[in-house]
């Protein structure tokens, strides 16, 4: 049975995020939405096009029963059947403002690259400042470490769990990873150097933050936020106590 209702003045509206790693699609009508995602493998178009495809199947709809499609995400431009296409600097920060009321910081944590979005009261970007010039302090830069001790990266935060983490000097990807490998070698437990890594990468964002402004309520969004030791550390170098959200 079809759950979804159409009338009054609902719209059946889709969005499409085409991330690095991951693509993701969310069918919305009135309160009621359904989502998927999948790797993004190779082709950002195919991706985009399958998980559209799942996602109607999933709802019991049709291409013609949806009214507005958005398209967001490094690999909006190459789907080529949505009506619009947005940066995802704006997605953040009006998500952010619809989920964390009162969230004036979006720090966006995602594959490739890191951002730090600054917004009003009604959700429009003022400032912000990205990183998208190196893998430091991303998605990537986790996936990395993590394959050099040999864990997934989802195991990250549970691993580094009341570690004391040890100094990680290195940043740059090739470099930090050469240490990474170091400290195994010396016998430093792997709970501790994954502590240090993200005590590192929140160090990194938070320093980058700090350039354009200090927030009263953060929202943590991107694939890293489901990592609680990044949160952690990151609510630490902002002095945000329990105020920094995902």
């Amino acid at each position: 049975m079809n759950c979804w209702i159409r009338g009054g003045n609902k719209i059946i509206t889709v969005g499409i995020d085409v991330g690095s790693i991951t693509t993701k699609a969310v069918l919305m009508n009135g309160a009621a939405w359904q989502g998927v995602l999948r790797p993004t493998g190779y082709s950002p178009r195919q991706a985009g096009r399958e998980v559209f495809g799942e996602l109607l199947d999933k709802a019991g709809l049709a291409r013609a029963e949806v009214d507005y499609i958005i398209a967001t995400g490094y690999g909006r431009i190459s789907l080529d059947f949505t009506d619009k296409a947005m940066t995802e600097i704006t997605c953040h920060a009006r998500g952010a403002h619809h989920l964390v009321p009162g969230a004036d910081m979006v720090i966006d944590i995602g594959g490739q690259d890191s951002k730090v979005i600054f917004t009003d009261k009604k959700g429009n970007v003022t400032d912000f400042s990205m990183n998208d010039k190196c893998a430091a302090g991303t998605g990537r830069f986790l996936q990395v470490m993590a394959a050099a001790m040999g864990v997934d990266v989802s195991e990250l935060a549970g691993l580094s769990r009341n570690e004391e983490p040890v100094q990680i000097s290195n940043m740059c990807t090739v470099f930090a990873e050469s240490e990474v490998i170091s400290l195994l070698a010396e016998g430093v437990e792997r709970g501790r150097i994954i502590a240090g890594i993200h005590r590192s990468v929140a160090k990194r964002v938070a320093a980058m933050a700090e350039r354009i402004g200090k927030g009263e309520l953060i929202a943590f969004t991107g694939g890293v936020a489901k990592n609680e030791g990044v949160k952690e550390y990151l609510a630490k170098e902002r002095g945000q106590g329990n105020s920094c959200c995902s």
